[in-house]
């Protein structure tokens, strides 16, 4: 990855939080002219530290109010299985997010879903896909504290 100086890191900071910010706007709030501030977004974006824009949709409005985070362990390891089960769970589209972790399970799965009937249908589904038997141990959100995709840009 590229050195981000002060600059960059400041644009990145003002992006996160508002990506759809005019170029003038965000030239401006760094003290920049819209050209230097423009041409270095472009390099972010060519060298891969910005990868994207995207609109931040409420899961109330779309009827997805129920957040799970399921815990995952494999009966059988090996790097075939992580393979196959990789390639299963990146096809789930109500799986947001889907983590290998280390410690007593294998995998972290987060889903946003409109109920537990959906619930009960997203596990019965991923389980029946899995290469080998597995255990799973599920954790309903009874209120959201904080959620964010934003980093910190200050370090």
């Amino acid at each position: 990855m590229p050195d981000l100086d002060r600059i960059d890191r400041k644009i990145l900071d003002l992006l996160q939080r508002e990506g759809r910010m005019p170029m003038t706007e965000l030239a401006q709030q760094i003290g920049l002219s819209t050209s230097p501030c423009s041409e270095r977004v472009k390099r972010m974006e060519r060298e891969g530290v910005i990868t994207g824009y995207h609109a931040r949709v409420s899961p109330k409005a779309l009827g997805k109010t129920l957040l799970v985070f399921i815990e995952i362990t494999l009966a059988a390891k090996s790097e075939e299985v992580f393979d196959k089960v990789r390639k299963e769970l990146q096809n789930v589209p109500d799986v947001q997010e889907c983590h290998l972790v280390s410690g007593s399970f294998d995998y972290l799965v987060k889903a946003r879903l409109g109920g537990m009937d959906e619930y009960r249908s997203l596990l019965g589904d991923i389980l029946k896909k899995l290469p080998v038997t597995a255990q799973s141990h599920s954790y309903v959100v009874m209120e959201e504290i904080k959620e964010t995709l934003a980093l910190r840009t200050d370090r």
